[in-house]
This record gives structure tokens, sequence and C-alpha cells, in this order.
């Protein structure tokens, strides 16, 4: 955890001069040809929120979209109060253009009234909208998810399929139901159960709920909570979660449904740019947006190579078919918050 009195030192030191800030270097304060971005994180890059966020960013720099030099500067796990102080410490600094609260925090609205000249986000159902320099950027994947669900409903034996979640937050309720739904597209009698962890990170528990939802039947695991110990000890299929998590359990995790943060950061990038350019008013964002699969927000992870001989290729044709049904808009997927439940 990143202590806020030595997080004082860096930032006041880096007005004067270049410093190396974890894995990426603070520059100078921006112009037209420069962009400095700070981003808030709450987990580590071992979490796929953090991690597809910064591979997205990654991915923008590279771009050098509007012909901008773009860096950033990204912060060890904060939460609670030290979101705050930390916002406050980089626009104090004056070096950034741009702050991301990428921790799931509604901590923006403390501190971006006084700093008008730099843009603030907020990301995710944690946080609320604003006006402004204020602006909410959403993710929902339920469109991969209900794909998943369609190879899940496919590769059943029992039609028992197991969930594990973290909260039962808006974008995490519309996966699990879109996964439920995509499954009953194929088999009709699916009986799901359901498990939230009541955390955004906690392996332990993670295990212990899935490890019982097995015991009582599920013979396919989708795990929203980044752990999968216990279908590896049991020798069934899974599915990941935001990010391709079949590294973490190479003989066991199926696919994954991906996030992909680059339109979304884009339109914050493009809303900089004519804030700063063109002098058009920051407009802040009051209500949820999201990039949809098509608009390329998110997608299904490849299949895991060292799985596929467990894929049938007719079930691999179907959810191809079933992506291809989305991204053209021949399939729609219904948006169902609803907190899932076990039947």
């Amino acid at each position: 955890m990143l202590k806020i009195k030595n997080f004082i030192k860096i930032i006041l030191f880096a007005s004067s001069f270049s410093v190396l800030f974890g894995a990426t270097s603070i520059t100078q304060a921006a112009s037209t040809k420069n962009l400095n971005i700070a981003i808030l994180i709450c987990c580590g890059m071992e979490s796929g929120w953090d991690s597809t966020f910064v591979h997205s960013m990654d991915r923008i720099v590279a771009a050098k979209p509007h012909g901008l030099n773009i860096t950033y500067t990204l912060t060890d796990p904060i939460y609670g109060d030290d979101v705050v102080d930390a916002m406050t410490l980089f626009a104090e600094s004056g070096d950034y253009d741009i702050i991301f609260n990428h921790t799931g925090m509604p901590n923006v609205s403390q501190v971006n009234g006084d700093y008008p000249e730099i843009a603030f986000v907020s990301s995710g159902s944690g946080n609320t909208g604003g006006t402004g320099n204020h602006y909410w950027i959403y993710k929902r994947v339920h469109e991969a998810a209900y794909a998943m669900g369609v190879m899940a409903g496919h590769l059943t034996n029992n039609g028992k399929l197991g969930v594990v979640g973290t909260f039962p937050a808006d974008d995490v309720n519309d996966e699990i139901n879109a996964y439920f739904a995509g499954a009953r597209s194929v088999r009709s009698d699916i009986k799901q159960t359901v498990s939230f962890i009541e955390s955004w990170y906690d392996p332990g528990k993670a295990a212990e709920m899935t490890a019982a939802q097995i015991a009582t039947g599920a013979d396919i695991i989708f795990s929203l909570a980044n752990n999968f110990t216990a279908c590896e000890d049991a020798g069934i299929l899974c599915f990941g979660n935001f990010a391709d998590e079949s590294p973490y359990s190479p003989t066991t995790i199926v696919s994954s449904a991906m996030a992909v943060w680059d339109p979304d950061i884009m339109r914050i990038v493009d809303a900089w740019w004519d804030f700063k350019e063109n002098g058009k008013p920051h407009s802040g964002q009051p209500r949820i947006k999201f990039a949809s699969m098509a608009e390329g927000g998110s997608k299904m992870a490849p299949l895991n190579p060292a799985i596929m001989d467990r894929i049938p290729e007719d079930v691999r044709k179907a959810v191809e078919q079933t992506l291809a049904d989305i991204k053209s808009g021949d399939l729609v997927v219904e948006l169902d918050v609803s907190v899932p439940k076990s039947n």
C-alpha cells in the first residue's frame, strides 16, 4: 500500500524533476503535444479490473491519438481516504491533465470542483455520474458472458451450473444473469447455483464457495472471484472474468468474459483534447454509458488451446455464431441487473 506521506514527497519532488514512479515516468505539465495521466487502482495487476484497464491505456499510449505524447503514473493499490488524498496531491502538483479514479470508490466529487482544468474520471458501479469536469466510465461484459453461457449449456453433463460472484452489484448481476440466459438458450432445464463472497478480492472465500457448489453438483463454474483451485481439484471446466484468466488455471479455464477499456479511455482523451485544443467546456457524464461488444468494449477471450480437445467442434461453431450475431445486432442480449439467485 502506498504511504501517503511518501507519496507527498514524490509529488513535490516531481514538480522540479522527472522521477520514476512504479514503471512509468512522470513528465512536465501538459500542452497540446503532451498528455499526462494519473491512474489510481484498487487491487493490483493480478486483478482483471486493474490489469485490463492498464493494458488498454498502454494501447492508447502506443496509438498516439491526436498526435499526443501520453505518459501515465500508476499508483500502488489504494483505498478509502487515501483515494481522496492521492487525487488531491496529483491535482495540486500541476503535472496532470486527467486523473482516473479506477478504485471503484465514489470520491471524485470531493475533489474535482477545486481543479476545473483537470478531467476527473470515475470507473464502475460504485460511483455516480457528474457534470463539468467529472466523467464516469462504465463497463459491462454481459454480452461475452451470454456467449460463455451458450458454451456452458452445451458442455454441462447434468445441467447444474455454478457461479461465484463478488458483490451483487449492478455490473456483476448483469453478466451472471446473461450467462444463465445463454445457457438456457441451449438447454431449458438448467439449474443455477449462485454465491457472493461479498468482497472484490478474497481468494480464500472464493475457493470455499466454489468447492461448496461443486460438492452440491455443479459441473461447470463461472468464477467472477479469481480463484479456480477447487475446479482444478475436481477436474471440471470453469470460466474466468474481466481478463483472460486461462494462464492462472490452464487445465480448467475454457475462456473468460473480457473487459476492453480502449473506447472508454479514448472518449475521455477526446473530451480533454476538445477542451484543451478547441476550448470546448468539459461536459461530464451524468448517466451510465458503456461500450458494447460491437463497439469494442468487451469480448470473449480466445478458447484455451490447452483444453481445446474437450470442446467439440460443433460447440465452438455455435459460440462463434453467437458472438457474430451479437456483434451484428441480430442477437440482443437482455440487460438484466436483478440480483441472481439459486434455484
